[in-house]
């Protein structure tokens, strides 16, 4: 995954760490964190400035397709191909819940 600056087009970062493919990202509203989603069935969690990874979650059986931080960034949830959603706490990466079908 590569971060450029819209401004200037000119990369950034290039992050790299998911083992399969990226399958979506979102920024958390304020911008910091960049969020991940990969076909490895992890969500992997950015320092959005500097590029580095601060974070690996783990908990989804099939691949993870979609990301999405909720408007006031404390609730990261993702979507797996695993027919389920997680709700994770941003800043701990705990899961607080797995809404049922």
């Amino acid at each position: 995954m590569r971060l450029w600056d819209a401004a200037t087009g000119r990369l950034t970062a290039t992050l790299a760490t998911h083992t399969g493919p990226i399958l979506g990202v979102a920024f958390s509203p304020d911008a910091r964190t960049l969020a991940s989603a990969s076909g490895d069935r992890t969500v992997r969690l950015w320092d959005a400035a500097t590029g580095r990874l601060t974070a690996t979650l783990a908990g989804h059986t099939g691949p993870i397709l979609g990301v999405a931080f909720s408007p006031d960034g404390r609730t990261l949830a993702s979507a797996s191909d695993d027919r389920t959603v997680r709700l994770l706490d941003a800043a701990t990466g705990q899961t607080t819940a797995t809404p049922a079908a």
